[in-house]
């Protein structure tokens, strides 16, 4: 039978974006993908040279808008790095709380997409369901459900507010209830153990060479978090352990799936315990209005590693910004999980991998 090319894109359900997989089949085995990405390219980097060093906090914001704090963190910890700025101690705490809140909103997004994308409509209303009370948690601190500009220069652009450490527990206790019910739903499902389990892997030499990070790393069994081998803010002070597939064999979909999975949990304690650790203070330095030298930051984004490198020549706007997406690298690495796979894999193998079109194509 002749090969032939298919056109999974942009507009298919299982891009969760605006991009578009060209799938090369034999039958129906892949024997051959190559991803086409840059329909969402806005041109940041060169819009943020521009835009004042604070005022880009809007910007990156929208990188990706179901984890926009952790962008616009990474890009407030650049900035600092430049200008010498040192973040108080209750505004570090603060900052864990605001990123820990929205990785588990951004992994209850993933997890809320990735279940109908194999049959597990239930999926989707059970984590959209709880992952509004995370969002009414981040209102409730941000003021905003999304693109909550919250982080600033020096800290964050507000402090908790009265009776926050109450409401914060009060849904984690709850969530936590629903967390088992959340295992039996994808666990005891017989399909989505077979469409996960041994489908779409990648080696981890493999996933090392094209920069992979992140739970898609840690999915291939190698411990790496930004949170631990380079803390930033006050992670030193927290106890927490990186999710790291112990099962043997991993690298498949069914791991990247475990690893986001039993994320929720840790960010949850990560959370219970920053908001009893914040200490009373300041929770913002002033920063000045220009900088001079270069800022470098990388964080533990809710897909990998995020990466600034910002450029200050003594004007009160970057000279030049340098952005690193997780995901831009891990689509690179997306033929070799789809190679030999069947037809209908795709859709199980891209969704488990928690694409984020805004912050590939910038």
């Amino acid at each position: 039978m002749a090969e032939f090319w298919v056109n999974m894109g942009p507009q298919h359900p299982m891009t969760h974006g605006l991009w578009n997989m060209r799938v090369k089949i034999d039958g129906e085995t892949i024997t051959d993908a190559e991803p086409e990405i840059g329909y969402l390219h806005r041109g940041y980097e060169k819009i943020m040279e521009v835009r004042e060093f604070q005022k880009n906090v809007v910007l990156t914001d929208r990188l990706c808008y179901v984890s926009s704090i952790t962008w616009s963190h990474a890009y407030c910890l650049a900035c600092e790095k430049i200008m010498d700025v040192e973040v108080p101690p209750r505004g570090q705490w603060i900052r864990v709380i605001a990123l820990e809140l929205q990785r588990v909103a951004s992994h209850l997004m993933w997890l809320a997409a990735y279940g109908p994308d194999l049959g597990l409509l239930t999926g989707l209303l059970w984590a959209l369901r709880e992952r509004e009370l995370f969002l009414d948690l981040l209102q409730l601190l941000t003021g905003a459900r999304m693109n909550q500009n919250f982080p600033r220069i020096g800290g964050v652009r507000n402090d908790l507010p009265p009776d926050f450490d109450k409401y914060c527990f009060k849904v984690i206790k709850h969530f936590r209830e629903k967390m088992s019910e959340y295992e039996r739903l994808f666990q005891d499902s017989k399909i989505f153990l077979m469409r996960t389990q041994g489908v779409g892997k990648i080696s981890l030499a493999d996933a090392i060479d094209w920069g992979v990070t992140g739970p898609n790393l840690r999915a291939c069994g190698m411990d790496v978090d930004l949170r631990r081998l380079e803390p930033y803010e006050a992670y030193p002070e927290v106890e927490f352990e990186p999710q790291v597939w112990r099962g043997g064999d991993g690298g498949d979909s069914y791991a990247r799936f475990m690893c986001r999975f039993n994320e929720l949990r840790e960010s949850c304690s990560i959370i219970e315990q920053a908001v009893k650790k914040a200490p009373s203070g300041a929770y913002r330095a002033k920063a000045p209005r220009r900088a001079e030298g270069e800022g470098f930051a990388r964080t533990e984004d809710s897909r990998g590693e995020a990466l600034f490198y910002v450029i200050g020549d003594g004007d009160d706007r970057p000279y030049r910004v340098k952005i690193r997406s997780p995901v831009f690298c891990t689509m690179a690495a997306t033929p070799i999980m789809l190679r030999g796979n069947k037809m209908a894999d795709v859709v199980s193998i891209l969704g488990s991998v928690d694409v984020c079109v805004g912050e590939m194509d910038k």
